[in-house]
């Protein structure tokens, strides 16, 4: 008998990263095919999972004319192949394979909705972004959030239909790797504050993710500027590319960063988890986050996390447990609490030993990858 079909859909490949080992499980009762744009990491992640890849050359940006011939690929296919489930994600892939399943009347048509991106658009833009956010929910018949407060706000948006939406266990699309997550995991790596002149008593504000505005670095940046002028054994590590051409940090930000010797950016590093160890706690001042991924990692390392107050991040952080949470666009209060975490590191020992735990019990990505299965398997014994 011939197992169902099931094509993952995103964008471009390098965002398959997701669902890292989901599709070795999802063998057992699906055909799994990955279709994306970028052939080569495609076929190296078809590859490592034993799954079939179709590659359609999708950008990320509207581009009308692509898009259209895009969408005129994905129902071909959809007539051709006659998946079961097709499973939408990242914005351009979720569209253009919700509208092309629906209109092929595909009878599981699953989008997972990863963030917001309209949240930090306004304008006519945002409206674009909103219609294309409804179009692909209307189009689905169940939207799954990675978080509950992705969830909320499309529905409360009016984005989509309450009842329709909804998260698998606690959110995420593949939970957290909490063995490859682990100091036992990173020991004889190389010692970052070694590396970098970092004492020993030194308190380690850190970020990781790209250098660019939408991610709070203008008020990163200045909010330590100052604590460093009162206090002289704070460092702030900023790990991830810095993006100058798409939402670039401001000019005052980057000569802050170039004169203040307590501020270290290191670029992009390919594995972070020697760079997080090293930190007293993670800063993520966001606009917008579908779910605070590493704040997760983080925490799976023992390392508390100051965020936004934000969705993404407030479905994360627990208030006292494992972080605390501060005003988005604030640098003053962003300042304040940095202050506070620098001069009682008792607290920031304490919410410390909270972190593993969390993750452990929530988000270990074994039980993430299981309940995704589970959930899988009874949408799809529904329309049988």
């Amino acid at each position: 008998m011939m197992k169902p079909k099931l094509f993952i859909t995103t964008t471009v490949a390098r965002t398959l990263f997701f669902f890292s080992g989901q599709p070795k499980l999802w063998k057992n009762e699906f055909d799994v095919t990955a279709i994306a744009a970028e052939r080569d990491k495609l076929q190296h992640f078809a590859e490592e999972e034993g799954i079939a890849s179709i590659y359609i050359p999708m950008h990320r940006e509207i581009s009308l004319f692509s898009d259209f011939a895009c969408l005129m690929k994905f129902i071909w296919l959809f007539i051709r192949e006659k998946p079961i489930v097709v499973h939408g994600n990242t914005p351009k892939a979720s569209l253009l394979s919700m509208v092309a399943a629906w209109l092929t009347r595909r009878p599981v048509r699953i989008y997972m909705c990863h963030g917001l991106r309209y949240q930090t658009t306004q304008g006519w833009f945002r409206k674009v972004l909103m219609a294309m956010e409804q179009l692909t929910c209307s189009c689905a018949t169940h939207v799954v959030g990675v978080s509950e407060g992705v969830c909320r706000q499309l529905v409360a948006d009016g984005l989509c239909k309450e009842g329709k939406a909804m998260i698998v266990g606690y959110g995420t699309a593949g939970g957290i790797d909490v063995e490859r997550f682990s100091l036992e995991a990173i020991q004889g790596m190389p010692s970052v504050r070694e590396q970098l002149n970092i004492p020993a008593s030194g308190f380690v504000f850190s970020f990781v993710g790209r250098i660019v505005k939408d991610k709070g670095i203008n008020e990163l940046v200045s909010a330590f500027d100052s604590l460093s002028c009162k206090f002289d054994n704070c460092y702030l590590l900023l790990i991830g590319a810095q993006e100058k051409d798409l939402n670039p940090i401001s000019e005052e930000t980057e000569k802050l960063i170039g004169s203040n010797s307590h501020i270290y950016a290191v670029g992009r590093q390919n594995d972070v988890r020697p760079w997080v160890a090293a930190s007293n706690t993670i800063v993520l001042p966001s606009y917008r986050e579908g779910v605070g991924m590493v704040l997760l990692e983080a925490n799976a390392l023992g390392i508390p996390c100051i965020a936004s107050d934000i969705i993404g991040c407030n479905d994360v952080i627990r208030e006292g447990i494992n972080g605390e949470l501060v005003e988005v666009h604030n640098t003053d209060k962003l300042y304040d609490k940095m202050k506070d975490w620098y001069l009682h590191p008792e607290k920031v020992a304490l919410m410390a030993s909270n972190c593993r735990n969390y993750v452990t019990e929530n988000f270990d990505a074994r039980k993430v990858k299981e309940a995704y299965y589970q959930e899988y398997l009874n949408i799809v014994k529904l329309v049988k």
